[in-house]
């Protein structure tokens, strides 16, 4: 845990981003519910920094996949979930 309570500002910002984007685009499987979340896991693997956790696996030996990066591979099985065919509202409508 970092001694300066002010380096967990921004990854606490892009994690509580992520949560909403992808309750939104549960809550409302649009195009751009879906946009947003990957935006969102986008901006989360990059700003993810003390909050990272343990590495799952090593691609060298500074970089590798973290746990919380697992969080944004949910948030874009999210989006695509939203942007399934059968899920789109214009299907939806169309099949009435």
């Amino acid at each position: 845990m970092p001694s300066d309570p002010s380096t967990l500002f921004y990854p606490l910002v892009f994690m509580n981003l992520l949560f909403a984007a992808s309750a939104w685009c549960l809550a409302r499987p649009t195009r751009v519910a879906a946009t947003a979340t990957v935006v969102a896991a986008v901006l989360w693997v990059f700003g993810n920094g003390p909050l990272e956790g343990r590495t799952l696996y090593e691609i060298t030996p500074t970089n590798g996949v973290t746990v919380s990066d697992l969080l944004s591979v949910t948030a874009v099985l999210i989006a695509v979930w939203a942007c399934w065919p059968a899920r789109s509202p214009r299907a939806m409508r169309s099949s009435r």
